[in-house]
């Protein structure tokens, strides 16, 4: 999939990522809105067919938009995933298995993450609508965080 497609990002005046009609940095305070985790779903190969300029066009895609809504105070954090596919720990009865995975043959990995704050899960899907994953072939999983009083 190349990364040209899907159009260009949106950008104000000053060439910052454009909002979406969210409530500014000033508003939106720590703890005042509840939060949601975007799981990455992706590929693994995905990206294997892009050459290291769309690579670098997709990476600058992902760093705006990040930078765009922790502009607006809505990043509570996020990280890409190393591509060593972790490992997967099962257990039961006292006994601990540990296996890597994901396997190579695995058809979706979770890529990465990101944490942000809205204030439902419809305001959540707006701010997940605008994620460059989607345009990359990805697949978002959003979920809330539930607080338990931290």
């Amino acid at each position: 999939m190349a990364a040209s497609r899907g159009g260009g990002r949106r950008v104000d005046e000053g060439g910052r990522p454009a909002t979406i009609g969210r409530k500014p940095r000033s508003t939106v305070e720590k703890g005042a809105m509840p939060k949601f985790m975007l799981l990455l779903h992706e590929d693994p190969s995905a990206f294997a067919d892009l050459s290291p300029s769309d690579i670098q066009q997709a990476i600058e895609e992902y760093v705006a938009w990040r930078v765009g809504l922790t502009e607006e105070g809505r990043v509570v954090g996020g990280d890409k995933l190393t591509d060593d596919g972790g490992r997967v720990l099962t257990g039961g009865d006292g006994d601990l298995r540990v296996v890597d995975g994901p396997f190579a043959e695995a058809k979706e990995v979770i890529g990465g993450y990101f944490m942000v704050r809205a204030a439902d899960y419809d305001e959540a899907v707006e701010i997940s609508r605008t994620c460059p994953h989607l345009r990359y072939g990805g697949r978002i999983e959003l979920r809330q965080v539930e607080d338990l009083g931290e």
